[in-house]
């Protein structure tokens, strides 16, 4: 299967880019139309009669990263509010939703029209000293959140075949994940990630298997249940903390450069710049990949609720707790299907949580980066790759309790992403950077919504932790 075959019909149908001329006081970023007009790259789209292939044609890293956020950490986050609070919390997919794609959007139209990553446009404008603490701590936090998914993979695996011993599968997971980014090209892992998102559709078909209350469900998913106790704002700060986490920001702009570089623009003049078309494109990338990913947590909510909440199992603590606690309750065809889903969601998480602390750290440091470059040439990209998931498998080994490790990686990312989405919002409105792309005033709206409920939320993690 081709990976966003629109997208790439709209890049290829530009034409021959000519070298965009340096503005002497304003910078603009060139604006490029495809050969033959505005609308010379959607005659593929067009012709496309079938609205669905249609859309699985131009679902690229957007999808891609929407699903990687419905990694094993995020699904005990989940499944820990389903069962302690029941379908109270079913309201929050629906506020998130449109936070998580504004944000996303401005991350992605950054790697589309700078031709840089996240992490290279801030080294460039910005305070070096603030882009480098926060690519370390997103190392180290992603890190740790690569253990946790590896330790889940390993007891998801367990858990459909009883007679495979957990601790000693994390090591050849590990090592197969990490073959595949060193010797595997961009466009190969590309089509796997896509493949393996089908795997979450698991946890829709687990939550329709446990009969919820459909009447009750209706009712909290529309009319918020809001609480100031400390089991609410604590699940709702670590709902807020996985949904809007700051590996998703650098991995999605970072994507959408190495979809250029796979279709052979190597230098960052042939990068730089969008038309209407593509722009169009990524914003429906990414709107799927956030719908996605908030359609998997609502299932996850919903099934935990009702099951483990309606029978009084509050004291869930992790995904895989979950989905052998919904054994007795769902039977255990649900509880198998949480368990694919959790293999398949770790598989996708893994190599991601890892890449993109690797290009974030190479754009930071300017080293040189890429999954289709030669580890050869890029010696501390993949080197960083290897060192988060070595450390990642010693977690497993060290007697590390992962919930502890998991709650210090939400801290870490609880302090970095606010600053950082301030950031993010000043690049997408530079003029000197964006050109004529900024941001339109509803992504701006959202965007600066979705700011402000993070620094809340970084409040209310230090108050709750108090």
């Amino acid at each position: 299967m081709r990976i966003r075959t629109e997208y790439d019909v709209a890049k290829a149908r530009r034409g021959a880019p000519t070298r965009p001329k340096q503005p002497q006081r304003q910078p603009q970023i060139p604006h490029r139309e495809p050969a033959g007009g505005v609308d010379g790259g959607t005659a593929g789209v067009r012709g496309e009669g079938n609205p669905i292939r249609r859309l699985l044609s131009i679902l690229g890293p957007g999808f891609i990263t929407g699903a990687a956020d419905d990694d094993p950490s995020g699904i005990g986050t989940y499944a820990t509010a389903g069962a302690s609070l029941g379908y109270g919390m079913l309201w929050t997919t629906l506020a998130t939703f449109p936070l998580m794609a504004a944000i996303q959007l401005v991350c992605a139209k950054v790697g589309m029209v700078t031709g840089k990553g996240l992490a290279g446009v801030l080294r460039q404008h910005y305070p070096r000293s603030l882009l480098y603490g926060a690519v370390v701590a997103l190392f180290v936090a992603n890190t740790i959140n690569v253990g946790a998914d590896l330790g889940a993979i390993a007891a998801a695996i367990n858990l459909l075949v009883p007679a495979v011993p957990m601790t000693p599968l994390v090591i050849p997971v590990a090592l197969a994940i990490l073959a595949l980014q060193i010797w595997g090209s961009y466009r190969l892992i590309a089509r796997i990630f896509k493949w393996l998102t089908l795997a979450l559709l698991a946890y829709i078909a687990s939550a329709l298997l446990a009969r919820p209350d459909w009447g009750a469900v209706v009712r909290s998913t529309f009319i918020p249940e809001l609480s100031f106790d400390k089991a609410f704002l604590s699940t709702l700060v670590a709902i807020l903390g996985t949904t809007i986490a700051p590996y998703l920001f650098f991995w999605q702009a970072t994507q959408e450069v190495e979809e250029e570089v796979s279709m052979g623009r190597v230098q960052l003049w042939r990068r730089r710049g969008a038309t209407d078309k593509e722009l169009e494109y990524a914003a429906l990338d990414v709107n799927a990949g956030m719908f996605f990913s908030c359609l998997v947590m609502y299932f996850i909510v919903l099934a935990s609720a009702a099951t483990l909440h309606a029978a009084g199992k509050t004291d869930i603590q992790s995904a895989t707790d979950a989905a052998e606690a919904l054994r007795p309750f769902a039977g255990d065809l649900s509880a198998a299907l949480l368990a694919v889903g959790l293999i398949g969601s770790g598989v996708l998480a893994v190599p991601i949580l890892s890449a993109s602390a690797a290009y974030a750290m190479s754009e930071a440091f300017g080293w040189r980066y890429g999954l289709d470059t030669n580890p050869a040439r890029a010696r501390q990209f993949y080197a960083v790759i290897a060192t988060a998931t070595i450390i990642g498998v010693a977690i497993n080994y060290l007697g590390i309790n992962p919930i502890d490790a998991l709650f210090f990686t939400a801290v870490v990312n609880g302090f970095v992403a606010p600053p950082l989405l301030v950031l993010i919002m000043l690049v997408g409105n530079n003029r000197s950077i964006m050109g004529e792309r900024t941001n339109s005033r509803l992504t701006n709206v959202l965007g600066w919504t979705a700011t402000a409920a993070m620094f809340v939320a970084a409040a209310l993690l230090v108050g709750t932790s108090i």
